[in-house]
């Protein structure tokens, strides 16, 4: 009996024969180079919402709110981290400091930063949009005294702001004009520079002060206006939370409430 050969199958790895996939050229990883422009089109995407909806770093540009924040002549300014969700579901409460565009009475000494070149101006409100160059606005920084309807003036017999007949306690403010029972108050002649009002906030408006009541042109500047001095909560554009830079200064910005006392 002799055994017969069988033919040998070759293997295969599919209806189609053997597998082709091996055979496939791989894919070239994307070049670095390429996915840059992505990159950086997201990057400012998400910097233009976050700093739009979310929060912003402003400067602080003057002293009108030392020691609170730093804006002294010749020292580094501050630079503040301003949120903007929480007042979305609720106003600006008495002791918040808060940055808003100022109205038109408060303009009359805004000098644009923008270039006279439409190149370079055009670069320029790009950049704003995605927070690399400041907003061609009058922002400015405050703290919240009263609120719509209240009534606010000073002084009573201790130099104190009134806020519907009750005084505040405002321990943030370090530097205010002299007045001294007996000698110079709100009765005598010359008068004490604390004094002013009394006025009632318009609604859906605010009294602001800067905290170094001696040297801020704040809401007792503006009393001439159409808001007598107040700003409309419409202007607010976020709650100043926390110092940011310098290093030296990090650390959150207290808003005691001033009427809760």
């Amino acid at each position: 009996m002799v055994d017969t050969p069988q033919e040998s199958t070759p293997p295969t790895n599919g209806a189609d024969g053997p597998d082709s996939t091996s055979e496939r050229p791989k894919k070239k990883p994307r070049s670095f180079w390429r996915e840059l422009p992505i990159l950086i089109v997201v990057a400012l995407l998400m910097s233009f919402l976050l700093q739009t909806f979310i929060a912003r770093v402003y400067l602080i540009p003057s002293e009108s709110m030392e020691p609170t924040l730093h804006g002294c002549a010749g020292c580094t300014g501050d630079r503040i981290l301003v949120e903007k969700i929480g007042y979305h579901f609720g106003d600006p409460k008495p002791g918040d400091v808060v940055v808003f565009k100022g109205p038109d009475s408060w303009n009359a000494e805004f000098h644009s930063t923008r270039s006279s070149n439409v190149v370079i101006r055009g670069l320029q409100e790009v950049g704003s949009l995605v927070g690399l160059v400041p907003p061609d606005e009058n922002d400015l920084v405050k703290r919240v005294i009263a609120t719509g309807g209240q009534k606010v003036e000073c002084c009573d017999s201790q130099g104190r702001i009134l806020v519907d007949g009750k005084p505040l306690t405002e321990p943030y403010v370090v530097n205010d004009f002299p007045f001294t029972p007996g000698v110079q108050t709100c009765e005598t002649m010359p008068k004490s520079g604390r004094c002013f009002g009394p006025f009632t906030v318009p609604d859906g408006n605010l009294w602001v002060m800067g905290d170094n009541r001696s040297n801020s042109a704040d809401s007792r500047y503006h009393i001439g206006d159409e808001y007598n001095g107040s700003v409309p909560v419409d202007n607010v554009i976020g709650k100043a939370v926390a110092i940011v830079l310098p290093p030296s200064r990090w650390g959150t910005i207290s808003s005691p409430n001033p009427q809760s006392n």
